[in-house]
């Protein structure tokens, strides 16, 4: 939320230091567009830029619009189909990855200042709002949002775009050691509200980290009360293999993915009690065990990057 954040905080000082701004919003994206839904930037009057809509020669393109808009003071919003694809002989965005996207352009109105406000508290408090485009503009509100995002486009002036803006994505690691350390740096980069678990003393000392939220633990049988939702991610990286009554409480619960990394001896014993003790196929299933092959070579940002990568396919496979 730290690009996001940032793209709204630029639009408030533009606004409150009286220069005209214009926002750029990614409403739909299809196939490998560098653009996804939900890539913001926004441009002022003085040249100045923040955020990003995909790069290349499409993002500098409506740079360059957006400018030319805004010294002309043109002030009607737009939404523009960009194709990825040279050979198509219409809204072609002069790149050539393939895919499309949908973008929105707006200049934002001084009396628009308190809901750019609002925004940005709910994302500093890592709070999750609705967010709302359409003809009539932009909308902010309290209301729950049933997906993620929403776009639904009838005609130039009939169409709406919703999201549900904040902290999507949600990664809980039990453990607090040198592995967790770095695998909630690199999630942290990656836009996931993180919360660590661990004994007082482990989770006190901890270096270098990137949780949001802190939780003391005093034994691993708490960590069958955790609050887990099905959009949720879960590791566990402890010093001390974690016991399989626990693991088989917590694989029952709702949630998109659980991984256990140690090493392989630890792994392989409890791989086994697990798979002996637990009938329920589907559930055996839903476990990642993630072996930790050889502590001497892999260290714990490769172990970390490796576990990421596993996250983000789990993840975007699900938005497809």
């Amino acid at each position: 939320m730290v690009k996001q954040l940032a793209v709204w905080t630029f639009i408030a000082r533009s606004l409150e230091g009286k220069i005209p701004v214009m926002l750029l919003y990614v409403v739909e994206s299809n196939g490998s567009s560098p653009g996804r839904q939900g890539f913001s930037m926004a441009v002022n009057g003085d040249g100045e830029m923040v955020g990003s809509i995909g790069g290349g020669i499409m993002e500098h393109k409506f740079v360059e619009m957006a400018k030319d808009k805004l010294a002309k003071e043109e002030n009607e919003l737009t939404v523009r189909k960009q194709i990825h694809d040279k050979e198509v002989s219409k809204n072609q965005s002069g790149m050539i990855c393939s895919g499309e996207q949908t973008i929105f352009l707006y200049t934002l109105k001084e009396n628009e200042i308190n809901t750019i406000r609002h925004i940005i508290v709910t994302l500093e408090n890592n709070s999750n709002d609705l967010l709302e485009f359409s003809p009539s503009g932009l909308s902010f509100s309290k209301a729950a949002a049933f997906k993620d995002y929403y776009f639904n486009y009838i005609s130039h002036k009939k169409w709406k775009y919703e999201e549900k803006i904040g902290y999507k994505n949600h990664l809980h690691i039990i453990g607090s050691g040198r592995y967790s350390m770095a695998l909630s740096t690199v999630m942290h980069t990656l836009d996931f509200y993180i919360r660590m678990y661990d004994f007082p003393d482990s989770l006190n000392s901890a270096l270098y980290n990137q949780a949001h939220d802190k939780i003391i633990i005093n034994d691993y049988s708490e960590l069958t009360k955790i609050r887990l939702l099905a959009d949720d991610f879960l590791v566990i990286i402890t010093s001390d293999a974690i016991d399989y009554v626990t693991l088989q409480a917590l694989a029952k619960r709702p949630f998109k993915y659980i991984g256990l990394v140690g090493n392989n001896m630890e792994l392989e014993s409890l791989q086994m009690d697990y798979h002996k003790e637990e009938p329920d196929v589907y559930v055996v299933k839903k476990v990642h065990f993630i072996p930790i092959f050889d502590m001497e070579r892999q260290s714990p940002v490769e172990i970390a990057i490796n576990i990421a990568a596993e996250i983000i396919r789990i993840k975007n496979s699900d938005q497809k």
